[in-house]
């Protein structure tokens, strides 16, 4: 530990700015993890098989209220938010689908996408860090003593070493974190796809009974779950 403070120092000052890269890399990659990992894990096809004979019966009342009963989470308030329209045309589902997604989706791609710029932020600083070095030993030793010139130097390709080695070891773990929950993204992506077109098509298959249930807007007690 003494001797990563003794680099940091040696650094000079763009190894701040590298520092709060990592800072801000390690507290997006610790939200991102929990939220999409713990607060928006769902069990899809239990989703999808409790809702599924509510729907081919008609009863879009029963279907939201075993949403409700579920840990509420994206693909539930999706499938909910298409129940409430499943009376109207399919073009209202479609759209109160979307819309639903479209919600959900920005609070999964949240903040994601700081990392890649966290990471290549980190590595320009280092790079920084690194032609400063450079050029302070270089300009340095011109016109000193030749005693001192080892000290200069030695000084100065220091400071540029260890530049650039804080800012690629914290680029390189914010770029694999970033790939680590973007595939997550991607998943809870492709889950919402396919919940939305499973939908459709039961809707579209209990059509005809669907017509004839109770409207699931004008029930209170669903609007409140």
């Amino acid at each position: 530990m003494n001797g990563i403070i003794l680099m940091f120092h040696e650094g000079g000052p763009w190894m701040y700015p590298i520092f709060a890269c990592l800072l801000a890399t390690l507290t997006i990659a610790a939200e991102r993890t929990y939220a999409l990992f713990f607060v928006l894990h769902e069990d899809k096809n239990a989703l999808l098989k409790g809702v599924r004979p509510h729907i081919m019966n008609g009863d879009l009342l029963a279907a939201i209220r075993f949403l409700s009963s579920q840990k509420q989470g994206p693909l539930s308030r999706i499938l909910k938010a298409g129940l409430l329209k499943a009376k109207g045309s399919d073009l209202e589902v479609q759209a109160a689908l979307d819309e639903a997604s479209l919600r959900e989706m920005q609070y999964i791609e949240k903040r994601v996408g700081f990392l890649p710029i966290l990471s290549n932020g980190s590595t320009l600083f280092g790079l920084v860090g690194t032609v400063g070095g450079m050029i302070f030993c270089f300009s340095a030793v011109a016109g000193v003593d030749p005693a001192e010139k080892a000290t200069i130097l030695a000084k100065g390709i220091s400071e540029a070493m260890n530049c650039t080695w804080f800012g690629l070891f914290t680029a390189l773990p914010a770029l694999f974190i970033y790939g680590w929950l973007q595939s997550r993204v991607q998943e809870l992506t492709d889950s919402i796809n396919e919940v939305i077109v499973t939908e459709l098509n039961l809707v579209l298959s209990g059509r005809r009974l669907i017509r004839n249930a109770p409207d699931p807007e004008a029930d209170g007690r669903v609007e409140s779950a």
